[in-house]
């Protein structure tokens, strides 16, 4: 007997049951975030392992443990990307995208990470991210902002998350405040467990992220970033905080808020969630302003986010209908109206409504058989006789309804786009 070929562990199907959410989420997305002038970009799934190792940090456990790479056949190094965020920087410099100029951008797509699955976390997930380009001030960190809560209004689920936010300060601040972290935990040293221990040598502000229940009072009583702000990063939180409270958008500081990747820098934020256990986090970006530069650009301020498809498309399933097509059953009787039949469909799916035609054969019982199993209200039933006669007879598969004969030329177009069955 054949073994049947699994999906690899973490990377899972997306059925159709589900895949029609999906479409009428992302096109959501795509409509809100073009109403702000952003433009999509679209880049490889592989990239230079160097990318990655530079913008991400070698140090990261992104990198470290849980990055898909292997070599091709010329020897190079080449990884699945686990994230947008380097590629878009990437390919900006390459293409003279990010010099000199105002670049707002979007994608969408796979990322890998080979981490531990479980609810809500993939080896294979996907990520819609916003990416701003050669703006600087607090003002652009509210418009991203803003465009991830239109995105929670308009799929009515703005009551399921929180907006929390932090700053990590200029990269002088920042370099400052590690030395006190690191102080700190050494002082402490006996009381890290052993994934801290390693994060202190590695990227101590990683610690302050820790999920481990024993460390919470430790983490609590660190010392807070926010006590070594310069004059600038003090003035870009407060801007970002005055254009929030007059919006009216509600958010919350909170001083552990550090994000996972090397590259951040003053505002970061989290749209977080209790619907979903412990994979709370829905949406994540921050400031990356030395990116560009790190990989060879010009000197360029960025912010960006990305968000979880997987757990915004789970976040929705009770609370976003998805409208359906109007769907009717073309029932087909014998071989002398099939060409007939299959050019009325056509004529039908030109007015804007779905039509399943009944291929492969079968009487009439058998066909309407299958018509009630599909997701049509109709069933339009074309023989010999209704050809002969230019009608077709309609039948109500969910409705108690008497079937009727209509003229196709004049009356069925018009009865199907005005029918409520």
């Amino acid at each position: 007997m054949v073994k049947n070929i699994q999906a690899i562990r973490g990377m899972n199907d997306i059925l159709p049951d589900i895949s029609q959410r999906w479409v009428v989420v992302e096109n959501l997305l795509r409509r809100i975030v073009a109403q702000y002038d952003y433009k999509e970009i679209r880049v490889p799934l592989l990239e230079s392992t160097d990318l990655f190792k530079r913008t991400i940090g070698e140090a990261t456990d992104i990198v470290e443990k849980e990055m898909y790479t292997f070599l091709d056949r010329n020897g190079e190094s080449l990884t699945l990307r686990p994230e947008g965020t380097a590629g878009c920087v990437r390919a900006g410099i390459e293409h003279g995208l990010l010099y000199n100029q105002i670049q707002r951008l979007f994608y969408s797509g796979p990322m890998f990470r080979h981490e531990r699955p479980q609810k809500g976390r993939y080896r294979q997930f996907y990520q819609f991210g916003v990416e701003a380009y050669g703006l600087a001030g607090p003002d652009i960190d509210a418009e991203i902002m803003f465009i991830a809560s239109r995105f929670w209004q308009e799929l009515n689920i703005a009551h399921k998350i929180e907006l929390q936010i932090n700053t990590l300060g200029t990269a002088a601040v920042r370099a400052q405040y590690r030395k006190r972290l690191v102080e700190y935990f050494n002082d402490n040293y006996a009381s890290l467990d052993e994934d801290s221990k390693r994060r202190l040598l590695a990227n101590p502000l990683r610690i302050l992220d820790s999920k481990n229940p024993d460390l919470k009072e430790l983490i609590q009583n660190a010392p807070k970033i926010i006590d070594c702000l310069d004059n600038e990063s003090r003035d870009h939180f407060g801007g970002l905080r005055e254009i929030l409270d007059k919006a009216k958008l509600p958010y919350a500081i909170n001083p552990c808020l550090v994000r996972g990747l090397d590259y951040y820098c003053l505002t970061v934020f989290e749209w977080v969630t209790q619907e979903l256990g412990s994979q709370g986090a829905v949406c994540a970006g921050g400031h990356y302003d030395g990116l560009v530069a790190q990989m060879g650009g010009k000197p360029t301020p960025a912010i960006g986010f990305a968000l979880g498809l997987e757990r915004l498309i789970a976040l929705t399933l009770d609370s976003l209908t998805i409208q359906d097509l109007k769907t009717v059953y073309l029932v087909l009787l014998g071989d002398k109206v099939i060409a007939e039949g299959m050019l009325l469909a056509e004529k039908i799916r030109a007015s804007g409504i779905r039509v399943i035609v009944n291929c492969g054969g079968g009487n009439l019982g058998t066909q309407l058989k299958r018509a009630d199993k599909s997701v049509a209200d109709l069933a339009l039933i074309l023989g010999e006789n209704e050809l002969a006669n230019k009608e077709i007879t309609i039948k109500y598969l969910r409705a108690s309804k008497p079937q009727q004969n209509i003229k196709i030329e004049d009356n069925l177009i018009n009865f199907l786009t005005k029918s409520e069955e």
